[in-house]
């Protein structure tokens, strides 16, 4: 009987047996069968057999009768013993198979059963089930695509190597989910290794949460972090009057940045061979070149054709501006810039030293010139100071020739007097508006706001700031206020841009937005518009100087404004006039000491016997107005400046003080102005109190007072 036929058999005989999947052992014992045994049971049987069939027979003999019984047991003992043996070893057989079969089933359920105990601890998406029946060469492909896509990637976007770059935490957080994918599918596959992957997938689910943690690590909340946000940048308190120069007006630069930007594309329009194959770049960095505030910036390929067809000559030459001339000339080179922003592969200036300096984070990089002309890019190094990517400064500096590839890495205390922009200038408030915000705790810069301050805002919502150049170095210049004042400034911060020096002076005034709308509102009629103002230093006074352009983009006229008093303004067609209407302003307000207004030359001091004396109201104040015996000129005495003028008539002698007017002409013939209106500064050697209109620095800034008025129209008539 085979395995099927046993099986129903036992059901038949109402025994529980296993389903047709499982396997069942059947044991079956054959018992040995004596030969006599074997042989009367077959003699019985063929006995039997043969009474049945021959019973009607009488005719055989006994003899043969005998001889055929015999035979029969014979035959009948060897056919049992062979059955015997066969049914035994069958049975062997049938038991061996069994056991295998059994045994096999046992490890499958063990194996299901260790499947359903993993499977259920990650959540698994379709397509890593699909991916999971791929074969492994196909997964020794993708994996080479992965590493070929991720090695192209690298040398096209040069991340920097570092554990602090926003850009290569993007890509360790990609590999750390990739990676967390192909353990999973890996989990999948095989079934003896599932736990062990399950669990390595937290490795890169560990990196992932590290990122988090290292970002949190850096906000200003977490302890301590506030005082390290606020001494990131060092700034010391300064005298403005000892530590900036005295204008000189030779070195004053009268255009911004568009302004450059205009002449520098008039430049180049009028060579038309560089016109068709290049372009201006938008750098137009301010430099200290050969002792001259200029704007430099490299021409560029127009597109990949033009690149295509000039790249083998490079790029011939860069524009240069003359921030005070206006001067634009397009300077050729001898050696032409080989490594630049417009170069698209090997030679990009920002691909090669990254590639060669891997670990540098490099900030805002500048085009620059050293001494003899050669143009030379510069590229601070970043350096984190609080958690992974805040706090950041400048430590070193690396300098790579336009023209030959050549670097130099300099740590930033050695960097060479000729770089200018180490420091970029919206780092540096970035800094400054961190010690602003945090140096009296993080709690404070939300609730009670005591002492907090930031730098000021441009126009159209940019950071306002402006350069400064003193001796070799340019400073970045901007003005403080508080959180809370709008229009105006409690001081302003100057910081040099190579050493990262950086200096405040608590000097109250209006912010830079409304020194502007106070120019702009001295030539409402002719609709200028005031760029943002630099600050000077005249006699002493910090001074806001601007230029007037037209609607073209044109300078045509300039402006000084008082950074305390910036209801008083000066206007003039040249930066001298402006000055001499400013300096004449100054002295008739009081704001200069008898030994500034002498020193300045914007006061003249005259001696004589009163000859008349007349008394006139001119928008609500009094004004006495004298003359003096030999002298045509009419002094103008306004009260209640000088209140003492009540003391003195007709006959008594009289030293005054007065504004020496300014001819527009730049030093012409004075002689014009011999017989006209003197405004009285001093009399009696006492100075002038200044106006109230003049300390109140909150009033409109567009608004001048009649006597101020008049006289800026005499200025400007003369």
């Amino acid at each position: 009987m085979n395995h099927d036929e046993i099986l129903e058999m036992l059901r038949r005989a109402g025994v529980e047996v296993p389903g047709a999947e499982e396997p069942i052992d059947v044991e079956v014992e054959v018992e040995d069968i004596p030969a006599d045994a074997s042989s009367g049971v077959s003699s019985d049987s063929s006995s039997s057999g043969s009474h049945s069939q021959e019973g009607p027979r009488s005719s055989r003999g006994a003899g043969d009768s005998e001889d055929d019984g015999a035979s029969a047991r014979t035959g009948a003992s060897a056919k049992s013993g062979a059955s015997a043996r066969d049914r035994g070893k069958s049975a062997g057989e049938r038991k061996h198979s069994a056991r295998e079969r059994k045994k096999t089933a046992r490890a499958k359920a063990k194996g299901a059963g260790r499947s359903a105990r993993v499977r259920p601890d990650i959540p698994v998406a379709p397509f890593m089930e699909r991916m999971a029946q791929w074969s492994r060469r196909a997964f020794v492909i993708l994996l080479v695509a992965i590493a070929a896509a991720a090695a192209v990637s690298y040398w096209w976007f040069h991340p920097a190597l570092n554990v602090h770059s926003p850009r290569v935490w993007s890509w360790i957080i990609l590999i750390a989910i990739v990676a967390v994918v192909w353990l999973k599918v890996g989990s999948l596959r095989s079934v003896r290794h599932a736990t062990l992957l399950n669990r390595l997938t937290l490795l890169p689910l560990g990196v992932i949460l590290a990122f988090f943690i290292g970002v949190l690590m850096g906000e200003p909340f977490m302890p301590g972090n506030a005082e390290r946000y606020a001494t990131v940048l060092d700034t010391t308190e300064g005298d403005f009057a000892e530590d900036i120069q005295e204008v000189d007006y030779e070195d004053v630069p009268v255009i911004d940045r568009a302004s450059a930007q205009l002449l520098g594309s008039r430049a180049m329009g009028s060579i038309p061979e560089f016109v068709s194959q290049f372009e201006i770049s938008d750098a137009y960095s301010q430099i200290n070149y050969q002792g001259r505030p200029v704007r430099v910036s490299p021409l560029t390929y127009a597109d990949l054709f033009k690149w295509l067809s000039n790249r083998s000559e490079g790029i011939p030459a860069y524009v240069l501006v003359d921030m005070v001339t206006q001067e634009a000339e397009v300077v050729r080179l001898k050696d032409p810039i080989r490594y630049s922003e417009s170069e698209p592969l090997a030679r990009n200036v920002d691909r090669y030293v990254q590639l060669k300096y891997p670990t540098y984070m490099f900030d805002q990089k500048s085009f620059e010139l050293d001494e003899g002309g050669t143009p030379w890019w510069v590229f601070p190094v970043q350096r984190r100071t609080i958690g992974l990517f805040e706090g950041t400064t400048i430590q070193r500096v690396v300098l790579v020739n336009a023209c030959t590839g050549e670097t130099a890495d300099y740590a930033i205390g050695d960097c060479p007097t000729w770089v200018d922009r180490a420091y970029p200038s919206d780092l540096i408030i970035e800094q400054y508006n961190w010690s602003g915000a945090y140096k009296n705790g993080w709690l404070n810069s939300w609730l009670g706001q005591q002492g907090v301050v930031r730098t000021t805002q441009g126009t159209d919502g940019e950071l306002g700031y402006n350069y400064l150049a003193q001796g070799d170095d340019i400073y970045l210049y901007t003005g403080v206020s508080s959180v809370t004042a709008d229009s105006s400034n409690v001081g302003f911060i100057l910081v040099n841009q190579r050493t990262g020096e950086s200096h405040y002076y608590p000097v109250a005034g209006a912010t830079e937005d409304s020194a502007m709308a106070s120019a702009e509102g001295q030539v409402q009629n002719l609709r200028y518009q005031a760029t943002y103002p630099l600050l000077l230093n005249v006699v002493g006074q910090p001074t806001y100087f601007m230029a007037l352009k037209d609607s073209a983009g044109l300078v045509k006229m300039y402006a000084m404004i008082n950074v305390e008093h910036y209801q008083s303004v000066a206007t003039g067609s040249t930066v001298a006039a402006t000055q001499e209407s400013y300096l004449q302003m100054l002295a008739s307000s009081g704001a200069l000491s008898k030994e500034e207004a002498a020193q300045s030359g914007a006061e003249v001091e005259v001696s004589g016997t009163i000859e008349s004396m007349a008394q006139a109201v001119i928008d609500g104040n009094s004004h006495f107005y004298l003359t003096l015996e030999g002298d045509s000129a009419i002094y103008d005495v306004e009260l209640p400046g000088l209140v003492d003028i009540v003391r003195y008539g007709v006959g008594d002698q009289v030293t005054l003080g007065y504004a020496k007017p300014s001819d527009g002409k730049n030093g012409e013939d004075e002689a014009a102005d011999a017989s006209g209106l003197r405004t009285v500064t001093s009399l009696g050697g006492k100075r002038a109190k200044p106006s109230a209109g003049a300390d109140e620095s909150g009033a409109e800034g567009s608004e001048v007072s009649g006597a101020e008025a008049s006289r800026s129209e005499m200025s400007d008539a003369a």
